[in-house]
């Protein structure tokens, strides 16, 4: 047995599985919803900027306050759903988190939106390492690896789904209504996850409040998962700069081409859970390697071919294909060497993914051009590969 490196950590008993249907249903639209906060303003950066008298370009701080925020709070709560439990983390985080989401529908100016944001990205940020460690121990184990695939695919769905919903709605509801819209849909999702999760096991809390972070330094100490982590920052890094630059430098054309290549995406992320019982015959490490470096040779070939609306539609939808893969083939990896701390370890895991989120609207702001910024992303996904690859020799 793996070394006991969180005081409050448990392994459920054989019998406490959790319903597979019920359970990745709703774990699915909160993931969709709660990820979707950080791509929902994208769509919606020339309205804000009308409204509020200011340049565009500036409010790409929006998204990556957000970011900033969701990421840093991974480390806040994974931990602490270790030491308390997941279903108990959540029944305060999600309506926390509506809270928050309805604060920022109110923001007089840029400058208050920006720190709003940035809260409203650390209470969002108690369901994801809650949810992915709950799956982990309570999906039977046949199934864990389809449950986790589906719901990473809503995290990332969600940079297609909320970027269609903010430009068919924003016009209608207004950047604020999406966001009250997005607040209400947080309190429903709150009755939902707390219906549907089983009772937190009974665990024996011992040490101070700070003790529940004991595992953080030995995590990141060993170099197998501090390298999977690195490779971890390449992938929402280069999947929001994509899209995010599409929209800054109108790479794509018109608002409906835009529109259609945001959608185009969604094929892919639907896809790949569905062949997950044909993908995890691939050991997890050369799958995630793989897909990154199918990643990165898309962006090449969009950027050497100079691709019409339809072709770019497809070398986009490979790209998401592979974004989708290789998320859920790192999570695997990660949660293997955790060990008993694996909320934890996967805590660290989804900070470093988001914190990729958070940076990809300045990389594609700093890049400008979208020719540059295509060579630049896969450049970045080459060495995130090449990480993953040199992980396997660093356990």
């Amino acid at each position: 047995m793996a070394q006991t490196l969180s005081p409050a950590s448990v392994s459920p008993p054989a019998a406490a599985l959790a319903p597979l249907g019920r359970t990745v249903s709703v774990f699915v639209l909160t993931a969709v919803l709660a990820s979707g906060q950080l791509y929902m303003v994208i769509p919606l950066l020339d309205a804000m900027a009308a409204g509020w008298g200011v340049p565009a370009d500036g409010l790409t701080w929006l998204v990556t306050a957000f970011g900033a925020g969701y990421a840093a709070g991974f480390l806040l709560f994974g931990p602490l759903s270790d030491r308390y439990g997941r279903r108990r983390l959540l029944s305060y985080g999600l309506p926390i988190a509506a809270a928050a989401t309805a604060l920022v529908a109110a923001s007089p100016d840029l400058g208050t939106a920006i720190a709003l944001r940035a809260v409203q990205g650390v209470a969002v940020a108690t369901f994801p390492p809650a949810a992915m460690a709950y799956l982990a121990e309570r999906v039977e184990p046949r199934r864990r690896m389809v449950a986790i695939t589906s719901v990473t695919s809503g995290f990332l769905a969600a940079a297609v789904l909320l970027q269609v919903a903010a430009q068919v709605l924003g016009g209608v509801l207004g950047w604020r209504g999406m966001f009250l819209a997005s607040a209400l849909a947080f309190a429903v999702a709150a009755a939902a996850v707390r219906a549907v999760m089983l009772p937190d096991p009974a665990r024996e809390i011992t040490g101070s409040f700070l003790s529940a972070y004991r595992a953080v330094p030995a995590l990141l100490g060993r170099p197998a998962l501090l390298l999977r982590y690195a490779a971890t920052v390449t992938v929402l890094a280069s999947f929001v700069a994509v899209y995010t630059g599409l929209q800054v430098t109108g790479a794509a054309g018109t608002p409906e081409a835009l529109l259609a290549l945001r959608a185009g995406g969604l094929p892919s992320m639907i896809l790949v859970p569905l062949l997950t019982p044909w993908l995890v015959k691939i050991p997890a490490l050369p799958r995630a390697a793989g897909a990154l470096i199918l990643c990165a040779l898309t962006l090449v070939a969009v950027g050497v071919t100079t691709p019409g609306a339809t072709g770019l539609a497809l070398l986009l939808a490979v790209y998401v294909a592979g974004i989708s893969a290789g998320g859920p083939a790192l999570n695997e990896s990660v949660a293997r060497l955790a060990g008993e701390s694996r909320g934890t370890a996967l805590a660290l895991f989804t900070f470093a993914l988001f914190l990729g989120g958070s940076v990809g609207p300045q990389i594609a702001t700093l890049l400008g051009d979208f020719r540059t910024l295509l060579y630049g992303l896969a450049a970045l996904l080459a060495v995130g590969a090449a990480g993953i690859l040199a992980s396997s020799r660093g356990r």
